[in-house]
């Protein structure tokens, strides 16, 4: 079966890619994910992984998230949210608040810009870090 015109053809690399992405929401890096994946398909390469990431993020099938200047991280989860990042340790979750639908309209009012996207991310320093007095 073919993939519709815009879409990519969703391979079997690509679907356990997909399931694995699906299992866990630690927002992992490529390197991450490729030693979840390589428990089913011990041959695959992480060059291979990233690609295949790269491809489906900019097919909008997965979130690439470019947080904090740290390493890329994915997400399974499309729909509009935001995340936190621990500023100590550099784990990402989600985070449960509103999403402010006005904020691309207010942002298109006061600019000039023709506005493709945004994120927004909030930093703090998460339950284990401050426990562990890691700030």
């Amino acid at each position: 079966m073919n993939a519709p015109a815009g879409m990519i053809r969703l391979t079997t690399q690509r679907q356990i890619i997909l399931e694995e992405l699906s299992k866990v929401t630690s927002h992992p890096t490529a390197s991450e994910l490729y030693d979840m994946v390589r428990k089913r398909l011990p041959r695959i390469g992480l060059g291979t992984v990233y690609r295949n990431l790269e491809l489906m993020a900019e097919n909008g099938m997965i979130l690439k998230l470019e947080v904090g200047g740290t390493q890329k991280r994915f997400d399974a989860t499309t729909d509009p949210h935001y995340h936190i990042r621990c500023s100590s340790c550099g784990k990402v979750d989600d985070i449960d608040v509103p999403v402010i639908k006005d904020l691309v309209d207010a942002a298109c009012a006061s600019s000039s810009y023709q506005i493709l996207g945004h994120h927004v991310e909030f930093t703090g320093i998460c339950p284990a870090c401050q426990k562990a007095g890691n700030d």
